[in-house]
C-alpha cells in the first residue's frame, strides 16, 4: 500500500513532454492482427479504453490505442515501438491531432488549387482531353 501511494505522488509530480497523449497510433502492424491480439499485447501497460483496428486497404496494418490513463500510454509507447510482432517491427507514436489537422489543409489547398486551375482551364478556352488543343472562344 506504501508503494502504490509513493508510485501515484512519483506519476503526479513527473513533468510529461506535450507530444504525449493517451491515444497512440500504431504502425506496420502485421494486416492479420485482430483487436484482441492487440489488447493481449497493449493490455499488458495498463487498462485500455478501446482500440480501433484499420480494415480499408489505406488503413490495413495501422490501429489506435487509447488508453485510460496518460502514464500507461506513455509506457506502452516506450516498450512497444520497434517491439516484433508476427514477424514485424511496430512503430508506435502518439496520436497528434496537429498533423491531422496538417493534412485536412493540405486536402483543402489541394482542393482549392484544382478549383483555381479549373477556373483558369474554362477561362482560357483549354479543354483537359486534348492540352494541345486550345478552343478558340465564339
Amino acid at each position: 500500500l506504501r508503494t502504490v501511494s509513493m508510485d501515484n505522488r512519483a506519476r503526479a509530480n513527473a513533468r510529461l513532454p506535450p507530444e504525449v497523449n493517451r491515444a497512440i497510433f500504431v504502425k506496420k502492424l502485421p494486416f492479420k492482427i485482430t483487436a484482441e491480439e492487440l489488447y493481449d499485447i497493449f493490455g499488458k501497460f495498463g487498462a485500455i479504453r478501446q482500440i480501433r483496428l484499420g480494415n480499408r486497404p489505406e488503413t490495413r496494418g495501422k490501429a489506435y490505442v487509447v488508453y485510460e490513463d496518460i502514464y500507461d500510454a506513455k509506457n506502452a509507447a516506450d516498450h512497444l515501438s520497434g517491439f516484433n510482432v508476427g514477424g514485424r517491427y511496430i512503430i508506435v507514436l502518439y496520436h497528434s491531432t496537429k498533423q491531422i489537422e496538417k493534412l485536412k489543409q493540405q486536402k483543402l489547398d489541394l482542393k482549392a488549387k484544382r478549383e483555381e486551375l479549373e477556373q483558369l482551364k474554362k477561362q482560357h478556352g483549354v479543354d483537359a482531353s486534348d492540352p494541345t488543343v486550345k478552343k478558340s472562344k465564339n
